[in-house]
């Protein structure tokens, strides 16, 4: 059984570092272990903001044992499990659920653009698969596919493991339409940060933002804010991350994430495999600018 009432808060989707080409597994277990003690609720692993498509499936794996290992229970640990194969999503997903972790994220199959049926028939096949709280990772800006309201209700109706989505688009519409449809219990995750507070300020139960690599224990501040009814203070806080969260756009994601948490100590490298590659000389001028007016250096 898997208590789905702690899932929610701030989880962070934790980056993923690299030395000389190779996973840095121990300075992963590193930045798993600063967001236990920085507050956070959870961890998202192999997120967006991990760069798993440069990763094999072995190594995305590993990551998922390191992540449950060095938790060890302490708070919830969230797996992205999709890809744009079944294959290799059937693969991830059956590591993380023998792992143990306490949800599974899965993204709409990117590239191939299929059609709603198509979606339906691929999250319930996997559904069918595993009994681990599962949630739809929607973002249609990197996968070109969006889910409909239908879509997910049919996928609610036939998967009593369905508890939500992370919500990765500039449409609080939609998060709207779906708490109404699916009720306050549908856990919706905000993914854009510039949406943090509005979203949650509707009803949305956490946040899965990368500028949680940077800064969690503002994040899980927010959180409290919001639960606590505090809205003048949730207010102040996102404003005070206007412009870090901004900054995580500078660049693909997590390009300014990786050079601000290195500028920061927090990572001792922020190399990137190909395609992806580090920040350049003019943005780390940039980055170092928003740091400066953070009071962050």
């Amino acid at each position: 059984m898997f208590d789905t009432e702690k899932i929610k808060g701030s989880i962070p989707p934790v980056v993923t570092p690299f030395k000389n080409g190779e996973v840095d597994y121990d300075a992963y277990a590193e930045l798993i272990d600063f967001q236990v003690k920085e507050g956070s609720h959870g961890v998202l692993v192999n997120g967006t903001t991990a760069e798993p498509s440069t990763l094999t499936i072995t190594e995305r794996n590993k990551i998922v044992d390191v992540a449950t290992e060095t938790v060890n229970g302490r708070i919830p640990v969230v797996a992205a499990t999709g890809s744009q194969s079944l294959a290799e999503t059937e693969a991830l997903t059956a590591h993380a659920t023998k792992r143990g972790v306490d949800a599974l994220l899965i993204v709409t199959p990117y590239y191939i653009k299929p059609p709603q049926r198509g979606l339906v028939e691929y999250y319930l096949n996997l559904a069918g698969q595993h009994e681990t709280p599962w949630m739809i990772y929607h973002i249609p800006g990197r996968t070109a596919v969006n889910v409909t309201l239908d879509s997910m209700k049919h996928i609610c109706d036939q998967s009593a493991s369905f508890i939500g989505m992370k919500h990765a688009v500039n449409d609080l519409g939609f998060a709207s339409e779906c708490l109404a449809a699916f009720g306050e219990d549908f856990k919706i995750f905000v993914g854009l940060e510039e949406l943090s507070f509005p979203m949650m300020s509707i009803g949305a139960c956490g946040l899965m933002n990368a500028v949680g690599n940077l800064r969690p224990g503002i994040l899980a501040d927010m959180c409290h804010a919001v639960w606590n009814s505090d809205l003048v203070k949730a207010q102040s806080l996102h404003h005070r991350l206007l412009e870090i969260n901004q900054a995580v756009f500078y660049d693909t994601n997590p390009i300014p994430m990786k050079y601000m948490m290195k500028r920061l100590g927090i990572m001792p490298e922020n190399e990137h495999r190909l395609p992806m590659t580090p920040a350049s000389p003019e943005l780390e001028k940039r980055l170092d600018g928003v740091l400066n007016r953070a009071g962050l250096l």
